[in-house]
């Protein structure tokens, strides 16, 4: 076993002293747990406090980086980004994970995809919101998995001499605690930052909100200094960059630097201001300035996420597609097709085969159209289309979803940033540019695509022609490929910026583009859903096939905790539903859902 002894002072001070001599080993396979004087121990520091100010020698800064390398804390932390977009076991985003973690309920919740078949190896899904312990725990999972990946090296001791790892480690983490708070509502944030083995006390989420906007302050403080350090510095930080921290597209035109990181910071922060305009507006237009003002995401090479050209990997959902498990939603085919979306001329294909009912009569013939599946039908057994005509229904084409466009697995999309911002400029808050122009901004760059594909797309070919669409394609009707039966499109509007259309009408524009463009991250625009009530989508059927607590024509405000053992029932009973203020049911709206009148000014 290797052992280092770690003179703290003399990594962060370059004063040599023997303020704590420090003996450890590989990470335990417990967030945290090493080796201190020979004893197995949790490291816990402080996650919060970033020491930026210090000025760590060059010797000590090699002794942190190549340490903390050796013993697999990067390679851990490079896991955690992969866990945050359907990675397992330090993996890349692969089927399985991604399944667990998006189309087995956000897909299904955000009206995006809808799984055609109830018959799991692991579970049974017999529509969209039947709530399933097998299932319902994905998301969390998926956070957790990240959470345990990064907290070891938030709280070694040696990764204060290298405060910019520290920040976007904890930049990471915030991303997946603002996206966990979202889904089901209050957890163990706080005790989670603390490295905790076994959390006791949810937090609400009005303090994980304002802890989360804490952190990203310090960290966008933590990264603005990096310029004031020597290039000696720069350059090792970068090399764990390049390395370890493949989430900015930045890599692809050399930039090695942090200026991605300060600007996901501040966009996160803009998202989440965002998001409680309705429970608290003057600190969501606090935020959201403060957020413009310090620099958002205003290019393509400042996106983060998991990217294909740069990790090498194909999307998920191509696997999961091809196993018969997600087809297109009514309600996602419908929108698209109201506004002659260019995906709908070559992302999306028409139905592979006949669609037939019980009695074989054929109701949609093959090659006819783009077919989905209405969110909550229920569904039968059968991966294969001899036994399950909705196998036959619409998915991707699979050139486009791998290789042919790479499309990322985004943290945080410009398209998106844009979109909020023509919000906040539509609420009169200073966003530094008119709604239209980040309106139509954030429609040309909405793209699925990797960015550096996206110039041979037939998405530019059409995306002029589409920006000019004053009204939906007329009397579109959806066809029910369970019955025949003929539905209505609901939506009204067009695409067409009109600076003579209300307020209401324009929010309603921009969310709905801004649901397009998001896809397919469907915990953002489930979220999105649940604040504006836009786009305007299908109801949900079969509600009743879900907890109970929704009635006929609800959408789902939360993925219940649904505990099974003792201990988490416990918790949840003494600790989680107070915080929530409510029953731990899919109908109980959290702290930021605030029913209004309208939509959402």
């Amino acid at each position: 076993m290797k052992k280092y002894v770690i003179l703290a002072g003399s990594l962060l001070l370059g004063a040599v002293s023997l303020q704590s001599c420090l003996d450890y080993d590989e990470p335990g396979t417990e967030a945290g747990v090493g080796t201190i004087m020979g004893e197995t121990t949790r490291y816990v520091g402080n996650v919060d406090t970033i020491m930026y100010h210090n000025q760590p020698t060059e010797e000590g800064v090699r002794l942190a980086i190549d340490s903390l390398k050796e013993l697999g804390y990067f390679g851990m932390s490079l896991g955690g980004q992969y866990n945050m977009r359907g990675g397992k076991e330090a993996g890349l985003p692969g089927a399985h994970a991604y399944q667990r973690q998006y189309s087995l309920g956000p897909d299904l919740y955000a009206q995006y995809l809808t799984v055609p078949h109830k018959d799991f190896m692991y579970g049974t899904l017999t529509s969209s919101y039947n709530v399933s312990a097998e299932f319902n725990g994905g998301p969390l999972g998926a956070y957790t998995m990240a959470k345990n990946a990064m907290m070891p090296l938030m709280h070694h001791p040696l990764v204060d001499s290298i405060p910019e790892i520290k920040a976007i480690n904890l930049l990471y983490y915030s991303l997946i605690a603002q996206e966990q708070a979202d889904l089901s509502g209050p957890f163990t944030y706080l005790e989670d930052k603390q490295n905790s083995e076994n959390p006791t006390e949810y937090n609400d989420l009005k303090t994980i909100y304002y802890s989360i906007v804490e952190n990203l302050d310090t960290i966008v403080a933590c990264l603005k200094n990096y310029e004031t350090r020597p290039d000696w510095y720069k350059t090792k930080i970068e090399d764990v960059l390049v390395e370890f921290h493949q989430t900015s597209y930045g890599i692809n035109i050399g930039d090695f630097g942090v200026g991605s990181y300060i600007k996901l910071a501040n966009s996160l922060k803009l998202r989440m201001a965002m998001r409680i305009v309705k429970v608290e507006p003057e600190t969501a237009k606090r935020w959201a300035e403060e957020a413009v003002a310090s620099g958002v995401v205003e290019s393509v090479d400042d996106q983060q996420g998991i990217f294909p050209s740069i990790s090498g990997f194909k999307h998920p959902l191509i696997d999961i597609a091809n196993w018969g498990d997600t087809r297109l939603s009514a309600s996602f085919e419908s929108l698209l097709m109201s506004l002659d979306h260019p995906y709908t001329k070559y992302l999306f294909l028409k139905n592979s085969a006949d669609i037939t009912d019980s009695k074989g009569n054929v109701i949609i013939p093959a090659n006819e159209r783009l077919v989905g599946v209405r969110e909550g039908t229920l569904v039968g057994n059968g991966q294969l289309y001899a036994v399950n005509p909705l196998q036959a229904c619409s998915t991707f084409d699979a050139n486009v979803m791998g290789f042919g466009g790479n499309p990322p697995c985004y943290f945080l999309k410009w398209a998106e940033v844009d979109f909020l911002r023509a919000e906040g400029a539509l609420r009169g808050w200073n966003m530094n540019g008119t709604a239209q122009e980040f309106y139509e901004r954030g429609v040309r760059n909405a793209y699925i695509e990797d960015p550096m594909y996206v110039v041979t797309s037939p998405y530019m070919q059409y995306i002029e022609e589409y920006m000019q669409r004053e009204a939906p394609v007329e009397d579109y009707e959806y066809i029910d490929p369970t019955t025949g039966e003929r539905l209505k499109s609901v939506t009204a509007i067009g695409v067409k910026w009109n600076e003579a259309d209300d307020p209401e009408t324009k929010l309603e524009k921009i969310i709905t583009q801004k649901y397009i463009a998001l896809f397919p991250l469907s915990t953002e625009a489930w979220a999105e859903l649940r604040r504006t009530g836009y786009p305007k989508l299908f109801p949900v059927l079969n509600t009743d096939d879900g907890d109970g607590s929704l009635k006929k024509g609800d959408i789902i405000r939360r993925i219940p905790w649904v505990p099974t053992d003792p201990q988490a029932i416990d918790l949840v009973n003494n600790s989680a539903i107070p915080m929530l203020e409510g029953e731990d049911e899919q109908a109980t709206r959290l702290w930021w859902d605030v029913p209004t009148d309208d939509n959402g000014l």
